[in-house]
């Protein structure tokens, strides 16, 4: 289970990154087109008016499906803010009770948040649902793109609350001690 696991938030994170390097494909061809033009223009022709279509719709989506995908990775990585200050003031047996607390907290959050904005993608499906761009996207993909990446921020949330549970600290502690000793890597 602990393979599938790792897996899973590895393949989370590529997807995030995937979806960072397409954006940056989009606006680089969109630039170069731009520049183009604009060679074009100073060498007398017409400008071919080289355009991405719904770029800034097209992106909106991707960072919004990358940002999602993340999550689950940047938790194990230790990479979210928390307030360590706070943390680091309690004592063990407090801060464990407490950091318990707060997965349990975002568990039952990103799943109240995971069911609502699959429903979502569900009536949008439904419906037929598309945006109102130049390029008329059926809602549903980016919406069941986000639903996939905040229910495997889901579990990893519970995976790190039994984690905690069992072995006293969750995994991301371990990179707190490395990034305060100054080994961050």
């Amino acid at each position: 289970m602990r393979a599938f696991l790792n897996a899973l938030y590895t393949v989370a994170g590529w997807l995030a990154a995937l979806c960072l390097v397409a954006i940056a494909v989009l606006v680089g061809l969109q630039v170069l087109g731009r520049i183009a033009d604009g060679l074009m223009r100073l060498a007398g022709y017409p400008p071919y008016g080289f355009l991405v279509a719904g770029l800034a719709e097209i992106a909106g989506y991707l960072l919004a499906i990358a940002s999602l995908f993340a999550l689950a990775p940047t938790l194990r990585a230790g990479a979210h803010v928390r307030v360590i200050i706070l943390l680091s003031a309690l004592s063990e047996p407090i801060r464990r009770i407490f950091e318990m607390g707060v997965l349990a907290f975002a568990a039952v959050f990103s799943a109240y948040m995971t069911w609502h904005i699959g429903r979502l993608a569900y009536d949008s499906w439904q419906f037929n649902e598309v945006s109102y761009g130049l390029v008329p996207l059926p809602l549903a993909w980016p919406q069941a793109c986000m639903t996939a990446g905040l229910a495997i921020l889901t579990i990893a949330l519970i995976d790190e609350f039994f984690i905690t549970a069992t072995r006293g600290r969750p995994t991301y502690r371990g990179v707190e001690e490395q990034i305060a000793l100054g080994r961050e890597g």
